[in-house]
């Protein structure tokens, strides 16, 4: 197996791909963001990896995620770097939508502005928020880069495939 060459493979097509205004791309992918709400947040360290179907809210441009823990928190304490996917169910090559953003993710202290301003922003109360113990554990994840993937933009005259750096 050839893993150099297989690594590469999205790298050098892109290097010939038609290529979508970085503006008008990060729109796109915003508003698929927004469009959804479940993605599958890899995190990992070491040996150890695990990818876990969760709910998410976007604004601020971030990625926020309320949960009670978990076994995503092993990788986490060690590695901030983690990865989101957000895709479409598949139905054949006409039609493909996915995305995958890399980003890197922190733990918000409970209760904080930060903290407070999501809850808001999900219109969760603070005191039912409160009640629980221990508290809800928020993760915010400042996306780094995002691969869009989406049959659509070639109507448009652009590759499907579409790379941003934020």
């Amino acid at each position: 197996m050839d893993y150099k060459k297989a690594q590469n493979y999205w790298r050098e097509k892109a290097a010939a791909s038609v290529k979508m205004d970085a503006e008008i791309l990060k729109k796109k992918i915003e508003e698929y963001i927004s469009a959804n709400n479940t993605c599958a947040l890899a995190t990992g360290a070491d040996d150890f990896i695990r990818n876990t179907p969760i709910e998410y809210s976007y604004h601020d441009g971030c990625f926020w995620i309320f949960s009670e823990g978990g076994e995503k928190f092993i990788g986490l304490e060690k590695n901030p770097n983690v990865c989101i996917a957000i895709f479409d169910k598949y139905t054949d090559f006409g039609s493909l939508k996915g995305l995958q953003v890399m980003g890197r993710a922190c733990v918000v202290e409970p209760f904080s502005d930060e903290y407070n301003a999501h809850a808001a922003a999900k219109q969760i109360p603070l005191a039912a928020l409160q009640k629980l113990n221990p508290p809800m554990n928020l993760l915010k994840i400042q996306p780094v880069s995002a691969d869009f993937l989406n049959s659509d933009f070639k109507r448009d005259g652009y590759d499907s495939r579409q790379r941003l750096e934020f």
